[in-house]
């Protein structure tokens, strides 16, 4: 059994339709300059819908412990909402992803579940740590729940069409609040 979501960014609507769904995954931040205009309104919608809402903030190259600081200071978590990385620019490397999650996870792991959300190619031949926090979310546009890869994944994003949607290894949304509650 799985859970069904999608994640948004600012080429999203903040009305985007939540039938079907058990979580959204919301961009928060990228580097430290950017701020997803619709976040709030997007995590806004998840919440009053009682979906599970997430939330991930782009790397940029640069300092990650500054990015990190700005992703939970300007994100609109609340207790509990997992927090990921998406690791996708070439000029930030397998190091530097590992240190912004243990940044994010000084900075909020006691309330917040810190992961990573990457391709299945930079996990597969840009990572040599094997370090995705508490949960990794991983890319892989093939069938839904088999990516390809060994690892352990809490997450699937197995396509981007009409949005990216993805699946949670998690019998039920229950399970899926349970395991976000730290």
């Amino acid at each position: 059994m799985t859970v069904k979501g999608i994640d948004v960014s600012s080429y999203q609507s903040s009305t985007y339709s939540t039938a079907g769904l058990d979580f959204v995954f919301v961009k928060a931040t990228e580097g430290t300059s950017y701020i997803n205009p619709r976040m709030t309104a997007q995590a806004a919608r998840a919440r009053a819908a009682g979906l599970v809402v997430g939330f991930y903030h782009f790397l940029r190259p640069g300092s990650m412990k500054a990015q990190a600081a700005y992703f939970v200071e300007e994100c609109a978590s609340i207790e509990g909402d997992p927090l990921f990385a998406d690791w996708e620019d070439d000029g930030v490397s397998c190091a530097q992803k590992d240190a912004f999650l243990a940044e994010v996870k000084r900075l909020r792991g006691a309330t917040h579940r810190v992961g990573l959300y990457c391709g299945q190619y930079y996990w597969l031949n840009r990572d040599t740590t094997s370090n995705a926090g508490d949960a990794l979310w991983i890319a892989d546009y093939v069938t839904a729940g088999k990516p390809r890869i060994k690892a352990a994944w809490k997450f699937h994003q197995y396509t981007d069409s009409p949005v990216d949607t993805n699946l949670g290894r998690f019998d039920n949304r229950t399970a899926l609040r349970e395991w976000t509650d730290v």
